[in-house]
């Protein structure tokens, strides 16, 4: 959300600033297959009601396409596509000329970054204009307000700089900065973290100050904070706040990745940053620095590199041998991330990425298919915390996000446990962690490998400090601020686990979410999550699956089509769907390789090949469960995407990793309901 003190304002301010995208980003719009649109392309793309159209709208503008004929075929009313044409007038006025005082203050009324002035100008800005504070008084005038918030705009009168003059006050002051927007990848779990942090600071005595804006969080309750601004995280906008308030110090490992990527321009800004530094935070990101770290504490990691082009990424690929995973730097939630299993995969994958300007490069590291394991520490530069170790249902590949994790690990050898509790020991400190550090590892061949370091809070920290009792957030704010672990009780090393087994499951919204294939991969894609717990991991795996909305059918039929890979594990897959007394009907492929290993599968032609092909089968009424997982994916006229999608449309289970089809059955095989389980007060444990 965005404030502004006009409408149009506003609504730029909420497409420009949060996402620091602008409308001339979108230079040359692309159809479907990489080739600069036509006029006729461009037409035909406005019928497309999607996240895009805005876009689409603009660039029919740029081409000269009427307002009314846009209207005619989006319906948008014209005074919005007027607004929109406003701004396309005042590019074309900041492309012509020298880049006067004028343009460069009416394109700042308008919510441009200086970035984009100077991009599309192709001029430095000679005088730069910070923006001043509004304030939304919370008693409406009344009475004073003691916890106002402020947005902040272009004009003379700095309101915020008056409310801190009559208010005055001798606490430190420390500006919290959250997560912005809410998407697949940074959810509320980071919002849980700022609150928790604004909470602790105050009983320390601190002024606390929120930056936030989204209006779906606690964070941006007036009354969290001793202040709100609600205002977007981008560079431009924290150097103004910070002006404003000239704050003690800043927490930015409580806001994701989103707020972890202003720490080198807060630094740069000379701000005090309260934990980490952005010195180790490099440390962490950048492959070069971090490979020299790991080298130095003798912890290994998958062989990668880091490239910018698509010869480059074909060469490392090859060397590395597939599959590979490719990913750019500084991403949450596997944004962008996949795994390539050929050239021409890593071809498509750089050609997209490469189309727009890389300020960080592309990684490429070797897949190892092993268990996943995260563990979220909290250190004092001396100490470390592991409150617990959460292992993967799931092998590596697919997203953290994604997996269904399990607290406490179940199949993890005392030796490997060891081990992750000394590796992460020696990056805590030789990252000079101050507050959280989320880690996560890959066990292959009974070996520890480190996948990433983030020195920040994750989207498991409120599910940790759930189970076990330990509030993180709480601790790590009381560390940054100069307290240590020994004088809150607490020893070095693991925390001892307790009676119950936490099961996180994810959640997922694809009946909502058109053409998106619901296969798993390390891009994350669910969009919440649930939590089962209970004196067993099949009953506490139980109640999450129930609670994520899977609909646990004892009898039925399974629909089956995997990848050659996991053709050898899938008969025994089959062999207990068919002892619980499933009837299994499979692809060719697949048919073929249960049928030769005494399975009875009944054959599925694909889509339109014979009858009945899968859908027909989708459709029937006939199957419960689909397991189905392929090489390839993403496109929406792939065979396999259609039947996964189908299934979504039919509200049928589909399962897309073989590990997700063996702890169903686990639940399947106690022959239990919700209702036979032990219903368990999670404030007791």
């Amino acid at each position: 959300m965005s404030m502004k003190d006009t409408l149009k304002k506003a609504k730029d301010k909420a497409k420009l600033n949060p996402i620091n995208l602008t409308l001339a980003d979108i230079q040359n719009l692309e159809i479907a297959n990489g080739h600069e649109a036509t006029d006729e392309e461009v037409l035909k793309k406005l019928e497309d009601i999607d996240v895009d159209r805005s876009f689409c709208v603009f660039e029919a503008l740029k081409r000269g396409i009427s307002v009314d004929v846009i209207h005619d075929i989006t319906k948008i009313d014209k005074w919005f596509i007027s607004k929109l044409n406003n701004l396309v007038q005042l590019e074309k006025w900041l492309a012509e000329g020298e880049l006067t005082q004028e343009k460069y203050d009416m394109a700042k009324k308008y919510c441009y970054l200086d970035s984009t002035i100077e991009r599309i100008s192709g001029q430095k800005i000679k005088e730069r204009r910070l923006a001043v504070y509004k304030m939304v008084d919370t008693c409406a005038a009344e009475f004073s307000a003691s916890t106002p918030y402020f947005y902040n705009t272009f004009d003379r009168e700095n309101e915020a700089a008056e409310f801190i003059e009559q208010h005055p006050t001798d606490k430190k002051k420390v500006i919290v900065f959250g997560s912005g927007p809410i998407r697949i990848g940074q959810g509320i779990e980071f919002d849980y973290c700022s609150v928790h942090c604004v909470w602790t600071l105050k009983e320390e005595g601190c002024e606390a100050i929120i930056c936030n804006n989204n209006p779906e969080t606690v964070s941006t309750d007036f009354d969290t904070g001793d202040r709100l601004y609600f205002d977007p995280l981008t560079k431009e906008d924290v150097e103004a706040l910070i002006a404003t308030e000239k704050p003690y110090g800043v927490v930015v490992q409580f806001g994701g990745q989103t707020a972890i990527k202003l720490i080198k321009h807060l630094t740069a800004l000379g701000v005090r940053i309260l934990g980490t530094s952005a010195a180790d935070v490099d440390a962490a990101e950048d492959r070069e620095l971090f490979d020299e770290l790991l080298e130095k504490c003798s912890i290994p990691r998958p062989k990668g590199s880091t490239v910018f082009t698509t010869e480059e990424a074909l060469k490392t690929a090859n060397e590395l041998g597939y599959p590979v995973l490719l990913r750019p730097s500084y991403v949450l939630g596997g944004q962008n991330m996949i795994i390539a299993h050929c050239d021409s995969d890593v071809t498509e994958y750089m050609t997209i990425i490469t189309s727009h300007k890389l300020e960080n490069p592309v990684l490429i590291d070797k897949y190892m298919m092993g268990t996943e394991v995260e563990v979220d520490a909290i250190c004092d530069g001396e100490d470390f915390l592991i409150p617990g170790i959460m292992e993967h249902i799931e092998r590596a590949g697919i997203h953290s996000g994604d997996s269904i994790s399990i607290y406490p690990a179940q199949t993890l050898t005392e030796h490997i446990k060891r081990v992750i509790i000394d590796y992460t020991e020696k990056l805590a400190k030789a990252l000079h962690v101050v507050g959280l550090v989320n880690i996560q590892y890959v066990v292959y061949n009974h070996e520890v490998f480190v996948i990433e370091v983030n020195p920040r809070s994750s989207r498991t920290v409120p599910y940790i400090s759930k189970v076990t009792g330990v509030n993180m957030v709480d601790i790590a704010t009381k560390i940054i601020l100069g307290a240590k672990l020994k004088d809150m009780g607490y020893k070095s090393g693991l925390y001892p686990a307790g009676d119950y087994i936490a099961v996180k499951v994810p959640v997922f919204s694809f009946e909502k979410l058109n053409d998106v294939d619901n296969q798993l991969g390390p891009e994350m894609k669910s969009t919440g999550e649930c939590l089962g717990i209970a004196k067993t991991f099949s009953e506490a795996l139980l109640k999450g699956l129930i609670a994520a909305g899977y609909k646990l059918h004892h009898e039925g039929g399974v629909l089956i089509s995997v990848k050659d890979g996991d053709k050898n594990e899938i008969i025994e897959i089959a062999s207990r769907f068919e002892q619980l007394g499933f009837k299994i009907y499979a692809t060719s492929g697949t048919a073929s390789v249960l049928n030769r290993n005494m399975i009875a599968a009944s054959h599925a032609y694909r889509i339109g090949k014979g009858d009945p092909d899968v859908i027909q089968l989708l459709e029937s009424g006939k199957i419960q469960y689909v397991i189905s997982t392929s090489e390839t994916g993403r496109q929406p006229s792939r065979d396999s995407v259609k039947m996964r999608r189908k299934a979504v449309e039919r509200s049928i289970a589909c399962l897309t990793a073989i590990d997700t089809a063996n702890a169903l059955l686990d639940c399947l095989e106690m022959h239990k309901t919700v209702n036979d389980v032990e219903l368990v007060d999670i404030t007791k444990i």
